[in-house]
């Protein structure tokens, strides 16, 4: 194992006893947007470690969290162990609100299936303005416009694999972007692109793309939902059309789990560090696409509600 990759395990091992009332702080809190009466905040976490490897500045880590547009805030505790490791590593992080369009929403069927897109829509919206703001602000933030890392759990996963997928086929909600801009990557934990259009591709050159996803996921399905031309793809879906497309991508399967994969973001955390590194800042054209074994993560039928399998200690170590 590489001295880097010791580094991290260590920090990751240490990282995982810390006490659960301990909590990591913003740098900064800032106003994005007002939507719907309601005021959007964006938390800022700045780098601790070298912010550079090789000569290559390492990216803005822009995370949108999950909670099934329902619940969920940019802020969990959950999120901590991820953003310190990311900022020890000197990755900057921001983590950004987004409208619930399904909050109160009782249940999810087919004839519930357009208030999915709206909710997805609005919370790619909502995105898309945060990062409208960043590069606004670039400058008096330290911020790279062309240097930021899109990534979600869930929910969160779904409004990054959307917003990428829009900007790749110039939708409507992109027009709030500076002219020509794309994410310099992208990680998804479990998520998947909706379309009331049938099939998904990308007419555009997407940005490297990190999947992960159970392959027994009922949640944010592992392989696709349809109903005549609406379309709910998973990341399997998703990688078969990046394979036929030759685009940049890796995408790791975990057998015998379902959406317990989206709270692994600490416990695939050298998969991250190696993708950012190598696809994203040496722009190498890396593609991998493994099953993963593993008996250590904890099953959703395990937790007491959905929020505990972003939190879980086991998750993490």
């Amino acid at each position: 194992m590489k001295r880097t990759s010791i580094l991290i395990a260590i920090a990751l091992l240490i990282g995982s006893t810390l006490n659960a009332s301990d909590r990591f702080k913003p740098t900064k809190t800032l106003k994005f947007a007002t939507r719907d009466s309601i005021d959007l905040y964006l938390d800022i976490y700045e780098p601790a470690g070298s912010t550079t490897l090789n000569g290559k500045n390492k990216p803005t880590i822009l995370f949108v969290f999950g909670g099934g547009f329902i619940t969920g805030t940019r802020n969990d505790r959950s999120h901590d162990w991820w953003f310190k490791h990311l900022v020890n590593n000197g990755y900057r992080v921001v983590a950004n609100d987004y409208r619930l369009g399904l909050k109160g929403m009782k249940k999810m069927g087919v004839a519930q299936a357009k208030y999915l897109g709206i909710a997805v829509d609005m919370a790619v919206e909502d995105l898309f303005s945060a990062t409208a703001y960043l590069c606004e602000n670039a400058e008096e933030l330290g911020i790279d416009p062309s240097n930021i890392v899109v990534s979600g759990s869930s929910a969160g996963a779904i409004t990054s694999l959307q917003a990428e997928w829009y900007i790749c086929n110039s939708h409507p909600l992109c027009s709030i972007l500076p002219e020509g801009f794309n994410y310099s990557g992208l990680m998804s934990f479990a998520g998947a692109i909706y379309s009331d259009k049938g099939g998904i591709r990308y007419k555009k050159e997407p940005c490297p793309m990190l999947l992960f996803h159970g392959k027994d996921d009922r949640i944010v399905n592992y392989n696709q939902i349809w109903f005549f031309n609406l379309r709910f793809a998973g990341s399997n879906v998703i990688s078969r059309t990046l394979k036929r497309e030759e685009r940049n991508y890796q995408i790791f399967r975990f057998d015998g789990y379902g959406h317990e994969i989206a709270g692994v973001m600490n416990r695939e955390f050298l998969k991250e560090i190696d993708f950012l590194q190598n696809n994203v800042m040496q722009k190498k054209k890396i593609v991998i696409d493994a099953s993963v074994k593993d008996d250590g993560i904890v099953h959703y039928k395990d937790f007491s509600k959905l929020s505990d399998l972003y939190g879980n200690p086991e998750n993490h170590k």
